[in-house]
């Protein structure tokens, strides 16, 4: 299998870590892949139709996208414990609250990088901003306990967002109202999977 992937991006990195994490690191070549949301990555909608990636091309079907999908199915190709069926739909709840922290992160990102100077908007900046505050709230609040126990995708998903906060908006501090928090990244920060999938600084 190939995994069309980039250093800098969460969602890659969630599939990733996902790989590390199941034992499945050295059946799957990792293929660095740009992508353009204004154009065509032609390396990459072949796999893609979107454009986006992580793409996972596998040899035995259709190429799989959308880095939940792609999580389910390498999860489930290593005998499905990162989803546990007891609380699945807390694990699910949970990222899908990372991704939202990603994809809120990354709009943010993108609204400096692709817009020209005089049609950026602060105010939507700083509107996507509070979405990334109120998630990480909410983890603070009423999802510590979830998070000490035994690891799943929605530990991997959330510890993949806040690694992309850590990246590309560090100034911001988002660990100084959240302690709890905070002191489950770092912990989380230093497992293998996770050093192992770090983009660089």
């Amino acid at each position: 299998m190939k995994l069309l992937t980039s250093p800098a991006s969460p969602f890659a990195r969630k599939v990733r870590v996902v790989l590390h994490e199941t034992g499945q690191a050295g059946q799957v070549t990792e293929i660095a892949a740009a992508t353009d949301p204004l154009g065509d990555p032609v390396d990459v909608i072949h796999a893609n139709p979107l454009g986006k990636i992580p793409a996972l091309i596998r040899d035995d079907g259709p190429a799989l996208y959308d880095s939940r999908v792609i999580t389910h199915y390498l999860d489930a190709h290593a005998g499905g414990r990162l989803y546990p069926e007891r609380r699945i739909w807390e694990v699910l709840t949970l990222e899908a609250t990372a991704d939202g922290i990603m994809d809120a992160a990354l709009a943010m990102v993108l609204e400096n990088r692709v817009r020209p100077e005089h049609e950026r908007s602060a105010r939507w900046v700083e509107g996507q901003w509070r979405k990334v505050e109120r998630a990480l709230d909410a983890v603070e609040a009423r999802w510590i306990s979830h998070l000490e126990g035994q690891i799943d995708m929605g530990q991997i998903a959330l510890a993949c967002a806040l690694g992309y906060l850590d990246l590309r908006h560090g100034a911001r501090d988002w660990r100084k109202p959240r302690p709890q928090l905070a002191a489950w990244a770092e912990r989380f920060a230093a497992r293998d999977s996770m050093i192992a999938t770090a983009p660089p600084s």
